[in-house]
């Protein structure tokens, strides 16, 4: 698996977590009283998003991808629904 894929399914991976965090396991905390979610989800998003970092930098070192494309990715990832634009992005190739 090239350095590119492996972002791109890191990046959707990370994303979604972010999206059960967001709009699961906070709600569950602050309207259901159940602040276990946020601790059990935001764990796992944690670790996600760290791998997900990891291939970002994997694919700058490889040169798989420029500086441009792996700051905007990462920007990306911190933006509920962002790993859709940056799947576009790597999907569509290193236009930066």
């Amino acid at each position: 698996m090239n350095e590119r894929r492996a972002l791109r399914i890191a990046s959707i991976v990370e994303g979604a977590s972010l999206l059960l965090l967001l709009l699961v396991a906070m709600p569950l905390k602050y309207a259901l009283g159940y602040p276990v979610a946020v601790r059990i989800a935001g764990s796992v998003h944690g670790v996600l998003f760290l791998a997900m970092l990891s291939a970002a930098f994997r694919a700058a070192l490889e040169r798989a991808l420029s500086g441009r494309a792996v700051l905007r990715v990462l920007a990306l990832s911190v933006v509920p629904f962002g790993f859709v634009v940056a799947d576009r992005i790597l999907r569509v190739g290193d236009r930066a």
